[in-house]
């Protein structure tokens, strides 16, 4: 049988550092745990630009519905600022996901116990605090039309229009109530049903299909403002949340900063499953391209790794050696290593890029 298949899209700013740590991760699964990948490189954003005028080339798209797993860095950079809106580098990845119809944004906010102290919360709050928010990726308000601004009795008006088909909640609240059954068992689904129709729609899709195929996993529902303050009263009563589009952006972002850094933070955006079993599927740290340190060797991979050990679970069902991937790195940050993010009040001398994979491969070493 041929080896699964990964498309790396490093992209710009600090993605080609930490997709390098990244690949060195691949390269150890295969030599020391007979996982191998048949890798391919490929540019994604500013870097596609810059040698094809576009952010996504038809023939990257191309690789990337072929993958079993695409593994992008991060696009953008202040180079790019003044280019037309249609070719951002930003508008490279919004095709991939647009394209490849990945409907169901997976977050996690997870915070390692030696980093707890980098939260803005208490450390009883956060300690040990594991959350996967499931946001819709695909619909909603960042899709709906009408759309655009529009001259109306003399004055300018911004219309978004929030959307949703029973279809694309129902695929959504499936993805979330699997997911939940691989963890905690249990999903809050967030929603504005008190003033938005489509609030009223969402819970009642999600009711039903939870009545209908998931009446083991436990659920429950909150409107999204009260979600918001409980997310940062009592993080750890919540496994998966399942939420919308624009809800899911500001929620995922709050609990990303229960954690402590956005340098610890993985995503994974997936579709439909295939006729291969496996489900079409992004990964990419949550930080972004960082351009004010990109190249000089203080960027931290471990959000990056983080996500290929997303794509180990998710796309090839390979658990324990996520599990393993993220113990390597927990057991490094418990012995001290940190990237300067990561840096204390206590100070110390950082350790760089590299020195982090070199640590992380180490700790690999030692788990074997």
């Amino acid at each position: 049988m041929s080896n699964p298949t990964l498309l790396i899209l490093a992209g710009d700013g600090i993605g080609p550092e930490v997709m390098a740590q990244v690949e060195r991760v691949i390269a150890w699964f295969g030599d020391k745990r007979g996982l191998a990948f048949d890798v391919e490189n490929d540019l994604v954003g500013g870097a596609a630009y810059d040698k094809h005028g576009t952010p996504l080339h038809d023939d990257t798209m191309a690789k990337a519905m072929a993958a079993d797993a695409v593994l992008l860095g991060a696009v953008g950079g202040p180079a790019y600022d003044d280019l037309d809106f249609s070719v951002k580098p930003e508008r490279g990845l919004l095709r991939l996901r647009k394209e490849m119809d990945l409907f169901s944004n997976l977050r996690p906010a997870q915070c390692f116990d030696a980093l707890a102290d980098f939260s803005s919360l208490k450390r009883d709050i956060v300690a040990g605090l594991d959350i996967m928010i499931v946001r819709e990726l695909t619909s909603g308000s960042y899709f709906g039309e009408p759309r655009g601004i529009f001259e109306e009795d003399g004055q300018r008006v911004g219309i978004n229009t929030q959307r949703y088909t029973e279809a694309e909640i129902d695929r959504v609240a499936r993805s979330a109530f699997e997911l939940a059954r691989r963890r905690g068992n249990k999903v809050c689904s967030m929603e504005k049903a008190n003033v938005m129709e489509s609030g009223i729609l969402w819970r009642e899709v999600v009711t039903a299909v939870h009545k209908a195929d998931y009446a083991d996993v436990e659920l429950s529902h909150m409107y999204a403002d009260n979600g918001a303050m409980q997310l940062v009263r009592a993080p750890k009563q919540f496994d998966v949340i399942l939420t919308d589009n624009l809800f899911g952006d500001i929620l995922s972002d709050c609990a990303a900063m229960l954690t402590g850094s956005l340098g610890m933070l993985p995503s994974a955006s997936l579709g439909a499953v295939g006729e291969n079993g496996r489900p079409k599927a992004l990964y990419e740290p949550v930080h972004g391209s960082a351009p004010d340190i990109s190249g000089q060797g203080k960027a931290n991979p471990i959000a990056c790794i983080l996500s290929f050990a997303m794509a180990l679970r998710y796309s090839f069902d390979q658990g324990e050696d996520a599990t393993r991937l993220e113990t390597a790195i927990e057991k490094v940050l418990s012995g001290g290593a940190r990237t300067g993010d990561l840096m204390g009040p206590e100070g110390g001398k950082p350790i760089s890029t590299t020195e982090m994979g070199d640590a992380i491969l180490a700790a690999l070493d030692a788990s074997l």
